[in-house]
């Protein structure tokens, strides 16, 4: 509508101006065409609605019409601004509480500005400390690192130094061994004179007795044929033994013996790495002999305590492995046993096997020398045992009467009694004089691994391959006179202490057990990762040995 009424407007206004300039210019008057000039542009503003109307209604003459007009425009036109009044003032805050406002949002930001720079301040010291240890460190570890170069050529200069000593430190080693081994040769070749000594005195004293009995004889000599052994130039005769009595026993009460339950495992060491088949003590030091399957024997010097145990000697000489080892009466001498069928004898003075053995058909399993050093008996699977006059190195006697493999021999000390065990199930006691059987002990219900006498000879301790041990009075062969089960694993071996009232057995269980003669009763020592094999007592009856297929010695101390 009021573009309408400015488009009338307009036309009103261009007739009116149409004629006005009409009447200004004469119609003569001739047109002078405008020279080109420059043309000022004058900027047309619209007439306003309200003007326009008024204008035309002034024109036409309706006076009534324009106050009426004019009442109405004015009358909306203040109701519209006071509306638009209320609706900016009801939506616009005061200037005062914008400008509150807005001092509180700038001292915030201010706020956060400074803890923002105090933040800052702070991490830049802490950036700047950082910095100070990362200098610091890395001059340290520069300097370690130097260090440890040092260090390092350091170790290599003393490692080539170290090195250029080794032939000097091996050969002072040597002469060290050599040195020991001089020594204990010199005290062993002490003690075999000594024995020896007192060997050929009672030699000599039995043959004047023998002398003295043949000439109180009819004056007819003995033909050597009712003598079961044949002679030999170089042959020794057996001395004769006429009491079963062990002169090195003390007589009475033994005082020094262990029970069963006192022994503690003291200290235990790696003598060999592969099994060991058999132990022995020295006669007189506290020396020990191993025998093991790597075919080698070793000699070991035990300590009183928890101490260094030293190698002494060691030797190899058997084609197999070897099954036993026993110590000569003087202690200078090594008799063993192997899988070779042979009989060795090591003499420790002279530093090798001086002695071959040989006339067993199949492996040898254990050996025993008599109380005089000159004999030394043997056991074999071909089911005999043998005699060896080492004197003449030659077999003086092959006793045969078990029906399966001879497992253990031994002498009684000081007599020559010989007894034997077997896988027949049976043991035997021989006349070693006559080469006669002289009882029979039967009782096992398994092959028989070991036999052992007591010190004082009046009994006897066996062992079968189901654990059971037999102990028998040697007056009474028939039937055992005790029975202690340690089954159902093997025993391998048994073994009396000097007082005679306990006894070690080898398990192959992995147990040591010691039991009392007397009550029977038996207690067990762990401390093997394998089957044990042999076991030994020391001289004082305090110290159990024992060894096993895991190479290792065990040393069980009675406590008090």
């Amino acid at each position: 509508m009021n573009e309408r009424a400015d488009e009338e407007n307009k036309e009103v206004l261009s007739e009116e101006e149409e004629e006005d300039f009409e009447a200004a210019v004469p119609p003569c008057a001739p047109r002078r065409t405008p020279a080109p000039s420059r043309q000022q542009t004058v900027p047309k503003i619209p007439e306003a609605v309200d003007d326009f109307l008024r204008n035309f209604l002034r024109r036409a003459g309706l006076s009534r019409t324009l106050h009426v007009f004019e009442a109405e425009w004015y009358g909306s036109a203040q109701k519209l601004l006071t509306e638009s009044l209320w609706t900016c003032v009801s939506f616009i805050p005061d200037a005062l509480t914008h400008g509150r406002l807005l001092q509180s949002e700038l001292e915030a930001v201010r706020r956060e500005t400074g803890l923002l720079r105090q933040g800052v301040l702070v991490a830049g010291g802490s950036l700047v400390r950082m910095q100070r240890e990362r200098d610091f460190h890395r001059l340290q570890y520069r300097r370690v690192a130097e260090e440890k170069n040092g260090l390092i050529e350091d170790f290599k200069q003393l490692k080539e130094h170290l090195e250029s000593y080794e032939p000097a430190l091996r050969q002072l080693e040597d002469k060290c061994q050599a040195a020991l081994r001089q020594n204990m040769l010199i005290s062993l070749e002490k003690d075999r004179v000594q024995n020896a000594t007192d060997a050929r005195l009672n030699e000599e004293k039995s043959h004047i007795r023998r002398e003295t009995s043949i000439k109180r004889s009819d004056g007819t000599d003995t033909s050597p044929d009712e003598s079961p052994m044949t002679t030999h130039p170089k042959d020794t005769e057996l001395p004769v033994c006429s009491r079963l009595l062990n002169p090195r026993l003390p007589q009475g009460t033994f005082q020094k013996w262990k029970s069963s339950s006192s022994f503690s495992l003291s200290y235990s060491f790696r003598a060999h790495k592969l099994p060991i088949s058999c132990i022995d003590l020295h006669p007189q030091k506290p020396i020990l002999a191993t025998a093991s399957d790597d075919r080698s024997w070793r000699l070991w010097e035990l300590p009183p305590h928890r101490e260094k145990v030293r190698q002494v000697l060691t030797d190899e000489g058997h084609s197999d492995w070897l099954s036993g080892c026993s110590f000569h009466p003087d202690g200078a001498k090594l008799a063993t046993t192997s899988g070779d069928s042979t009989v060795r004898l090591w003499d420790f003075s002279r530093g090798g096997c001086v002695a071959a053995l040989s006339g067993h058909s199949q492996p040898t399993w254990g050996c025993s020398f008599h109380s005089c050093g000159h004999f030394v008996a043997s056991c074999s699977a071909d089911r005999t045992a043998k005699l060896w006059d080492l004197d003449s190195q030659r077999c003086r006697l092959t006793l045969r009467r078990h029906t399966a493999s001879v497992n253990s021999v031994c002498f009684l000390p000081f007599s020559n009694l010989l007894l034997t065990c077997s896988a027949d199930k049976t043991l035997a006691t021989w006349d070693a004089r006559l080469g006669v059987c002289t009882a029979i002990f039967h009782g096992h219900r398994h092959p028989c691994n070991h036999a052992a006498f007591s010190p004082a000879g009046d009994a006897v301790a066996s062992c079968d391959t189901q654990g059971t041990i037999h102990l028998w009075d040697t007056r009474k062969p028939a039937l055992p006179t005790a029975t202690v089960d340690a089954g159902p694993l093997a025993a391998n071996q048994v073994a009396f202490s000097p007082s005679g009232k306990t006894l070690a057995v080898a398990s192959a269980d992995r147990l040591v057990r010691v039991v009392e003669v007397e009550s029977g009763l038996a207690s067990s020592l762990s401390g093997h990762g394998d089957g044990v094999q042999s076991v030994a007592f020391d001289h004082e009856g305090e110290t159990v040995m024992s060894a096993g297929s895991d190479g290792v010695i065990n040393v069980w101390a009675g406590t008090s």
